[in-house]
């Protein structure tokens, strides 16, 4: 799980809090990847996020024994990327398959059923879903089902499918990190590891219908509240 740095698409009320402890229903946001990460049979959980409100996120989390599970902490002192991100994980997850879900995403897309076929794959796997605002997401182009390219928050309509902030990743992707390099908005992106994944066919993906929203703007921030019955 990881914050976006400053929360400022959700500002004024990430103004003295992260986004991720705010209210989504009865709960806080942090909590529904948390739920899924147990759906998933994930007990071993690395939170990573940033310096400013890190000690609000240990106050609420805690050691993991209130849920059921383990957490480890890291620190990204800067804002570099979900790509970085994801890089400081590589010492706790040595040589296992991992899962990775970004803190501000809801959804109700089947842990379990999306595991066992990840398992399956013997590769990566990215989670797709169509949305109605596709250029704010990393999109991904499909030629007669397999899965070609990843193009981040692009100009022009490629396609509908998007990227979930919903990864299932095989520990040789360590490796790939330091192929990338920065973007032109300072930042190593995760669409860019995916593309020299898919590159090296170790990329596979699954599209899911259910309900998923990414929580990061007013707008769906204020519509997942009220699909949780709360607004």
């Amino acid at each position: 799980m990881r914050r976006k740095w400053s929360g400022r698409r959700l500002l004024p009320l990430t103004k003295v809090t992260n986004k991720h402890l705010l209210p989504v229903g009865d709960k806080p946001m942090v909590y529904y990847p948390l739920q899924k990460m147990k759906e998933a049979g994930v007990k071993d959980i690395l939170v990573i996020t940033g310096t400013e409100h890190l000690g609000n996120i240990v106050s609420l989390l805690g050691s993991g024994a209130n849920y059921d599970v383990s957490f480890t902490y890291k620190v990204q002192d800067k804002p570099l990327g979900i790509a970085h991100a994801v890089s400081l994980g590589k010492e706790f997850i040595g040589s296992d398959d991992f899962i990775v879900i970004l803190g501000d995403n809801i959804f109700e897309f089947d842990m379990k059923k999306l595991t066992e076929k990840f398992k399956s794959k013997g590769c990566s796997l990215v989670v797709l879903r169509k949305s109605e605002e596709p250029n704010r997401f990393g999109v991904a182009r499909i030629v007669n089902d397999e899965l070609k390219e990843i193009v981040e928050k692009p100009k022009e309509r490629i396609s509908d499918f998007v990227v979930t902030g919903v990864y299932f990743y095989k520990p040789e992707i360590f490796g790939y990190f330091l192929k990338l390099s920065l973007s032109a908005r300072g930042e190593y992106e995760i669409s860019d590891l995916h593309n020299f994944l898919i590159r090296d066919k170790k990329l596979d993906y699954s599209i899911e219908e259910t309900f998923w929203s990414d929580a990061g703007t007013l707008k769906t921030y204020f519509e997942v509240n009220r699909r949780y019955g709360k607004l």
